[in-house]
């Protein structure tokens, strides 16, 4: 029973144990749940996901109750039930995302709003609780009114979209059911990004043709470079206009006709730069769109994650419901045919480049997010690669990082060669190294796996190379969870 909760839970925490004189250990994550998407706290289970079992769960569920009502502030939705699993008793908290963001632990002197990235509930910096403010007002930042005034800005480029693509000229009218101007004549922060000389200076692109794989030889390696400002329909038409100008395109004769293989597919880079600047976060100050070419990719950058909090890179892009950061900007720029309503931006840069006659599955646009920033990364369809299809750079990462790791190998396995431990056990050692490295964390059942050694043998082996200081317990990680170290002399 209980592996269908953990295997449906989209964002989970678990507990061995209620921690009741230190609840904020726990307490942060409803803070966050609520904040974010959702999520799911289970208590009586290990980060093993081993079921351990609670002693008393009646009054745990009793006393989880009370100090959420007492120490987050506004009272979350939630659902709180008992579970058994092999005959222990367990406790599933599911936490509903709010609307009345931000939610607070609120105890000890403090008032604290947390977030979830990846697997740790973290304070909410400025620029994030700037957003849950919005959210539990039902606002957002374009419809918010600006200090500038409708009648000194020009909106041109706006104007010429417009009747391009409807055949029609632009109204006054039009700015305010666009909800670009308010009732006094100034512009809402969507108004401010759209016209000709947008005041909001913080909304630029920065555009980069880097010599090279990486940008580790600095600008004097960068073969063409420009920064845009102005209105988001500047940004978008300067930034399409760079990349053609940055890319080749080669041409194969066929019996009729000529077929023509560009470096990059247009429409995926033209529906990525959209995306960008329509859904990026402007509450992030001193920071703006990024497109930077490469020889073999090219990635657009924009700041602020996924506008549900989620992560892009763990979820089907090809399943993802439309949450708009903008609408406001979202309505305008669908209204001018750059983009469709229903959100469908992701499958469509993938398509595109699906359908590319220079096409490999090995080039399949990427997707990745965090908390203060998204990426799409397209790669280069005329680059070459190897045998196995690995590109370039990645090609390159993964040899440095080989050599790396030789290096360390070889070190690690001289030091344990004058250690007084018989054969077998230093094999071991070096098979566990071999797997984990310096950086990530085992456990026993990672050894009686690998090793294939009885529990109780795993667990000595684990006791012996702890002795000779080999290894050392990684508590954030979970009870049970180590890592290798440098062997001392």
């Amino acid at each position: 029973m209980i592996d269908r909760w953990i295997a449906e839970a989209t964002e989970c925490d678990f507990k061995v144990a209620l921690e009741v004189k230190k609840p904020k250990s726990w307490l942060k994550s409803v803070s966050a749940f609520a904040n974010g998407i959702g999520g799911t706290l289970f208590f009586g289970i290990d980060n093993d996901r081993n079921v351990i079992g609670l002693a008393d769960a009646q009054t745990d569920a009793e006393t989880i109750s009370r100090l959420i009502k007492e120490r987050i502030t506004p009272y979350p939705n939630f659902i709180l039930a008992p579970e058994r699993d092999n005959g222990k008793d367990i406790l599933v908290l599911s936490v509903s995302a709010g609307r009345s963001t931000p939610y607070y632990y609120k105890a000890d002197g403090i008032t604290e709003a947390y977030i979830r990235i990846g697997n740790e509930s973290v304070i909410a910096p400025s620029y994030v609780l700037n957003q849950l403010l919005l959210k539990g007002m039902n606002r957002t930042y374009d419809a918010l009114d600006s200090e500038y005034d409708f009648k000194d800005y020009a909106f041109s480029k706006l104007r010429e979209r417009y009747k391009a693509w409807t055949g029609n000229s632009m109204e006054e009218k039009l700015f305010d059911s666009f909800e670009m101007r308010d009732d006094h004549g100034k512009l809402t922060n969507a108004g401010a990004l759209l016209a000709d000389d947008a005041p909001i200076k913080h909304s630029r692109l920065f555009c980069t043709r880097w010599n090279g794989l990486d940008k580790s030889g600095g600008m004097v390696d960068a073969l063409d470079s420009a920064e845009y400002s102005g209105s988001l329909i500047i940004l978008l038409n300067e930034g399409v206009g760079f990349v053609k100008r940055n890319m080749k395109t080669r041409w194969k004769k066929t019996a009729n006709s000529r077929i023509e293989m560009p470096d990059y597919c247009e429409r995926s880079v033209f529906e990525a730069l959209v995306n960008a600047l329509i859904h990026r976060d402007y509450l992030i100050l001193g920071s703006e769109v990024h497109i930077d070419i490469y020889d073999n990719r090219l990635t657009i950058t924009s700041p602020g994650g996924m506008a549900d909090g989620s992560r892009i890179q763990e979820r089907d892009i090809s399943n993802i419901s439309s949450t708009r950061r903008n609408p406001v900007l979202a309505d305008v720029f669908g209204r001018l045919g750059y983009m469709e309503r229903q959100g469908s931006g992701f499958k469509k840069i993938t398509e595109a480049y699906r359908a590319a006659h220079n096409y490999r599955d090995e080039l399949e646009p990427k997707f990745y997010s965090d908390a203060s920033s998204f990426q799409v990364t397209l790669y280069n369809l005329n680059y070459e690669t190897d045998e196995n299809g690995v590109v370039g750079e990645e090609k390159v990462a993964l040899k440095q990082e080989k050599v790396a790791f030789e290096a360390k190998k070889v070190a690690f396995e001289r030091s344990i060669s004058e250690l007084k431990l018989n054969k077998p056990t230093k094999d071991n050692i070096l098979s566990l190294f071999e797997s984990f490295g310096y950086d990530v964390p085992f456990s026993r059942a990672d050894v009686i796996e690998l090793c294939g050694l009885a529990p109780s043998s795993a667990g000595k082996m684990l006791s012996k190379i702890k002795e000779f200081d080999l290894i050392v317990p990684v508590t954030e990680q979970g009870r049970g969870k180590y890592i290798f170290i440098e062997a001392k002399k």
